[in-house]
């Protein structure tokens, strides 16, 4: 029962964590909105944010860490009565990693491209700075950040909160809000397609309302896994 706090108070301080820089960039960066502007505006914004900015996204970037444990300890308590955890607690960790990959580039990349376009005045360089910063938010942005880490915890929720239904471990409305969670983070993945396929149909908000009904739920199952009676797995239904 102690390990099962540990996991409910790890999920919670994790999705709160997250919460809080994921804020602040809204306020002093315009993010995510920011990113649909002209390049050349992002690396000027991004340099004007100096190391108050920088610090921010890594933040950002760190704050997930608390929910690594969780899944590993999670896992470890559950896939001697479901196997699909064993997958599941695998998936769920690359996609932690990856989108922890893809969120330090602000902090370790970013910076040395919005210095170099904002402190040159060669106008090769100026260019090369914005294919650079194109290049490595097209592959460590979108395709691993947001296309495979979100992907695969999308997935990680999918399995999780099917096992939950199976052993009646969470009552019925947080698994549910586990599947529509998941069901509007993963139509987010359009506006991914979009940066390649101009006019690939996008829902704007999908992102936004996806990721916070996401935090939602990992905050409810944490709560949950805390105040779990004694025996959770032998006994009925949660209500």
């Amino acid at each position: 029962m102690r390990e099962y706090k540990t996991i409910g108070a790890l999920m919670i301080i994790g999705a709160v964590a997250l919460f809080i820089p994921y804020t602040i960039l809204t306020i002093i960066f315009d993010y995510p909105d920011i990113l649909r502007e002209d390049t050349a505006y992002i690396l000027t914004q991004f340099h004007q944010g100096g190391s108050t900015l920088i610090w921010t996204w890594f933040a950002f970037a760190i704050t997930g860490l608390p929910l690594l444990p969780a899944y590993i300890m999670l896992g470890k308590n559950l896939e001697r009565k479901a196997p699909l955890i064993r997958i599941a607690t695998t998936v769920g960790i690359i996609g932690l990693v990856v989108q922890m990959i893809g969120l330090l580039r602000w902090t370790f990349v970013v910076p040395v491209l919005a210095d170099t376009f904002v402190n040159s005045n060669d106008e090769v360089i100026r260019a090369a700075s914005i294919m650079a910063f194109k290049t490595i938010h097209q592959f460590g942005g979108v395709l691993l950040g947001e296309h495979i880490g979100q992907l695969f915890t999308i997935a990680w929720t999918v399995m999780i909160t099917v096992t939950f239904a199976k052993l009646k471990v969470t009552p019925r409305w947080i698994n549910w809000l586990g599947y529509v969670s998941s069901s509007i983070y993963f139509l987010a993945q359009a506006d991914l397609f979009a940066t390649v396929m101009p006019g690939f149909p996008v829902w704007d908000m999908a992102g936004f309302i996806g990721s916070t009904l996401w935090l939602v739920w990992l905050v409810a199952v944490g709560v949950v896994l805390i105040f779990l009676p004694p025996n959770p797995l032998k006994g009925g239904p949660v209500s």
